[in-house]
Protein backbone atom coordinates (compact mmCIF):
# COMPACT_ATOMS: atom_id res chain seq x y z
CA UNK A 1 0.00 0.00 0.00
CA UNK A 2 2.62 2.24 1.15
CA UNK A 3 4.35 1.80 -2.60
CA UNK A 4 1.02 2.80 -3.78
CA UNK A 5 1.06 6.27 -2.35
CA UNK A 6 4.29 6.87 -3.58
CA UNK A 7 3.51 6.65 -6.77
CA UNK A 8 0.46 8.31 -6.70
CA UNK A 9 2.56 11.05 -5.06
CA UNK A 10 5.18 10.95 -7.90
CA UNK A 11 2.57 11.27 -10.59
CA UNK A 12 1.00 14.22 -8.93
CA UNK A 13 3.95 16.04 -8.79
CA UNK A 14 4.74 15.16 -12.18
CA UNK A 15 1.50 16.17 -13.54
CA UNK A 16 2.02 19.63 -11.91
CA UNK A 17 5.55 19.79 -13.51
CA UNK A 18 3.49 19.63 -16.74
CA UNK A 19 1.08 22.05 -15.85
CA UNK A 20 3.43 24.64 -14.86
CA UNK A 21 5.48 23.85 -17.69
CA UNK A 22 2.38 24.43 -20.44
CA UNK A 23 1.49 27.51 -18.13
CA UNK A 24 4.90 28.86 -18.74
CA UNK A 25 5.24 27.80 -22.28
CA UNK A 26 1.26 29.90 -23.41
CA UNK A 27 2.15 32.78 -20.82
CA UNK A 28 5.60 33.69 -22.54
CA UNK A 29 4.67 33.14 -25.79
CA UNK A 30 0.54 35.11 -25.35
CA UNK A 31 2.61 38.38 -24.95
CA UNK A 32 2.88 38.40 -28.76
CA UNK A 33 0.27 39.49 -30.56
CA UNK A 34 -2.16 36.41 -32.20
CA UNK A 35 -4.01 37.94 -34.90
CA UNK A 36 -7.55 36.31 -36.27
CA UNK A 37 -7.95 35.21 -39.50
CA UNK A 38 -11.51 35.52 -39.67
CA UNK A 39 -11.26 39.32 -38.93
CA UNK A 40 -9.63 42.08 -41.56
CA UNK A 41 -6.25 41.99 -41.40
CA UNK A 42 -5.17 45.28 -40.03
CA UNK A 43 -1.53 45.08 -39.65
CA UNK A 44 1.04 47.51 -39.90
CA UNK A 45 4.07 45.80 -39.31
CA UNK A 46 6.55 44.55 -41.78
CA UNK A 47 7.66 41.12 -41.41
CA UNK A 48 10.88 39.34 -42.22
CA UNK A 49 8.82 36.54 -43.13
CA UNK A 50 5.50 34.81 -43.46
CA UNK A 51 6.60 31.23 -42.05
CA UNK A 52 3.82 28.73 -42.58
CA UNK A 53 3.67 25.57 -40.61
CA UNK A 54 3.33 22.35 -42.54
CA UNK A 55 1.15 19.90 -42.16
CA UNK A 56 -0.70 16.51 -43.49
CA UNK A 57 -1.50 15.71 -47.39
CA UNK A 58 -3.46 13.51 -49.01
CA UNK A 59 -2.44 10.58 -51.39
CA UNK A 60 -3.10 12.48 -54.23
CA UNK A 61 -0.82 15.28 -53.03
CA UNK A 62 -3.11 17.99 -52.57
CA UNK A 63 -3.11 19.65 -48.59
CA UNK A 64 -5.32 18.68 -45.96
CA UNK A 65 -7.93 20.69 -44.59
CA UNK A 66 -5.82 22.18 -41.77
CA UNK A 67 -2.79 22.98 -44.23
CA UNK A 68 -4.93 24.80 -46.89
CA UNK A 69 -5.99 26.90 -44.34
CA UNK A 70 -2.92 27.54 -43.01
CA UNK A 71 -1.84 28.49 -46.58
CA UNK A 72 -5.25 30.50 -47.25
CA UNK A 73 -3.87 32.42 -44.22
CA UNK A 74 -0.49 33.42 -45.69
CA UNK A 75 -1.50 34.36 -48.80
CA UNK A 76 -3.67 36.59 -47.56
CA UNK A 77 -1.58 37.88 -45.42
CA UNK A 78 1.24 38.09 -48.65
CA UNK A 79 -1.58 40.30 -50.46
CA UNK A 80 -2.35 42.53 -47.58
CA UNK A 81 1.65 43.13 -47.62
CA UNK A 82 2.20 42.20 -44.53
CA UNK A 83 5.77 40.48 -45.85
CA UNK A 84 7.33 39.55 -49.16
CA UNK A 85 8.66 36.10 -48.44
CA UNK A 86 6.36 33.28 -47.88
CA UNK A 87 8.14 30.89 -45.96
CA UNK A 88 7.00 27.08 -46.78
CA UNK A 89 7.83 24.47 -44.06
CA UNK A 90 7.15 21.10 -43.67
CA UNK A 91 7.94 17.59 -44.45
CA UNK A 92 9.66 16.32 -47.86
CA UNK A 93 11.13 13.24 -46.52
CA UNK A 94 10.55 11.19 -49.79
CA UNK A 95 8.69 10.36 -53.20
CA UNK A 96 5.58 9.39 -51.89
CA UNK A 97 5.26 12.19 -49.25
CA UNK A 98 6.25 15.95 -49.86
CA UNK A 99 4.18 18.50 -47.67
CA UNK A 100 6.05 21.45 -48.97
CA UNK A 101 5.47 21.13 -53.16
CA UNK A 102 1.83 21.53 -52.03
CA UNK A 103 2.60 23.78 -50.62
CA UNK A 104 4.41 25.93 -52.79
CA UNK A 105 2.00 24.56 -55.71
CA UNK A 106 -1.13 26.31 -53.59
CA UNK A 107 0.51 29.69 -53.32
CA UNK A 108 1.50 29.77 -56.79
CA UNK A 109 -2.19 29.04 -57.83
CA UNK A 110 -3.34 31.45 -55.52
CA UNK A 111 -1.42 34.15 -57.35
CA UNK A 112 1.84 34.27 -55.09
CA UNK A 113 5.14 34.80 -57.40
CA UNK A 114 7.77 31.87 -57.42
CA UNK A 115 10.01 34.68 -56.30
CA UNK A 116 8.31 35.78 -53.15
CA UNK A 117 8.53 31.74 -52.05
CA UNK A 118 11.44 30.16 -50.27
CA UNK A 119 11.18 26.52 -49.39
CA UNK A 120 11.93 24.60 -45.99
CA UNK A 121 12.20 20.83 -46.84
CA UNK A 122 13.01 19.45 -43.57
CA UNK A 123 10.64 21.05 -41.71
CA UNK A 124 9.76 17.84 -40.19
CA UNK A 125 8.78 18.82 -36.86
CA UNK A 126 7.73 22.57 -35.59
CA UNK A 127 10.98 22.76 -33.60
CA UNK A 128 13.11 21.80 -36.85
CA UNK A 129 11.06 24.35 -38.83
CA UNK A 130 11.50 27.03 -36.14
CA UNK A 131 15.13 26.14 -35.78
CA UNK A 132 15.47 26.43 -39.63
CA UNK A 133 13.77 29.81 -40.07
CA UNK A 134 15.83 31.36 -37.12
CA UNK A 135 19.00 30.00 -37.27
CA UNK A 136 19.86 28.43 -40.74
CA UNK A 137 17.86 31.04 -42.75
CA UNK A 138 18.09 33.76 -39.85
CA UNK A 139 14.50 35.38 -40.18
CA UNK A 140 14.47 37.39 -37.63
CA UNK A 141 11.29 39.26 -37.31
CA UNK A 142 8.32 36.33 -38.11
CA UNK A 143 4.87 35.63 -38.19
CA UNK A 144 3.82 32.36 -37.96
CA UNK A 145 0.69 31.04 -39.97
CA UNK A 146 -1.17 27.80 -38.14
CA UNK A 147 -3.79 26.87 -36.07
CA UNK A 148 -4.10 28.75 -32.71
CA UNK A 149 -3.75 25.56 -30.78
CA UNK A 150 -0.39 25.14 -31.85
CA UNK A 151 0.79 29.08 -32.01
CA UNK A 152 1.89 29.12 -28.59
CA UNK A 153 4.62 26.44 -28.72
CA UNK A 154 6.14 27.71 -32.17
CA UNK A 155 6.36 31.21 -30.68
CA UNK A 156 7.67 30.72 -27.87
CA UNK A 157 10.15 28.75 -29.21
CA UNK A 158 11.10 31.72 -31.71
CA UNK A 159 11.20 34.10 -29.08
CA UNK A 160 13.63 31.65 -27.03
CA UNK A 161 16.15 31.30 -29.82
CA UNK A 162 16.76 35.12 -29.68
CA UNK A 163 14.25 35.98 -32.55
CA UNK A 164 10.62 38.00 -32.55
CA UNK A 165 7.61 36.43 -33.48
CA UNK A 166 3.58 37.11 -33.58
CA UNK A 167 1.04 34.74 -34.84
CA UNK A 168 -1.97 34.53 -37.53
CA UNK A 169 -4.19 31.99 -36.09
CA UNK A 170 -5.80 29.97 -39.51
CA UNK A 171 -8.90 28.36 -37.40
CA UNK A 172 -11.55 29.40 -40.49
CA UNK A 173 -13.37 25.84 -39.64
CA UNK A 174 -13.60 23.24 -37.12
CA UNK A 175 -11.33 20.32 -37.75
CA UNK A 176 -11.99 16.73 -37.08
CA UNK A 177 -10.06 14.80 -34.08
CA UNK A 178 -8.84 18.08 -32.18
CA UNK A 179 -9.46 16.78 -29.23
CA UNK A 180 -6.41 14.41 -30.08
CA UNK A 181 -4.40 17.10 -31.46
CA UNK A 182 -4.77 19.42 -28.57
CA UNK A 183 -3.70 16.38 -26.05
CA UNK A 184 -0.46 15.27 -28.79
CA UNK A 185 0.47 19.40 -28.42
CA UNK A 186 0.29 19.29 -24.51
CA UNK A 187 3.13 17.03 -25.03
CA UNK A 188 4.76 18.27 -27.40
CA UNK A 189 4.60 21.64 -25.30
CA UNK A 190 6.67 20.39 -22.68
CA UNK A 191 9.33 18.25 -24.93
CA UNK A 192 10.01 21.46 -26.59
CA UNK A 193 10.23 23.67 -23.77
CA UNK A 194 13.46 21.47 -22.66
CA UNK A 195 14.68 21.47 -25.53
CA UNK A 196 14.88 24.77 -26.46
CA UNK A 197 15.67 25.69 -22.70
CA UNK A 198 17.83 23.19 -22.00
CA UNK A 199 19.83 20.95 -24.68
CA UNK A 200 18.99 20.66 -28.62
CA UNK A 201 18.94 24.47 -30.12
CA UNK A 202 21.31 26.01 -27.08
Amino acid sequence: MLVFYIIAAILVVLLALVAVVNRAVVWEASRSEIYDCNKEINIDKKYGCILVLGAGVRPDGTPSHMLEDRLRGAVALYEAGVSDVLLLSGDNSGEDYDEVSAMVKYCLEHGVPESAIVRDDIGFSTSESVYNTVRTLGYRDIIVVTQEYHLYRAMYMIKRMGADADGFATDYRAYSMQIKRDVREYVARCKDFLKVNISLHK
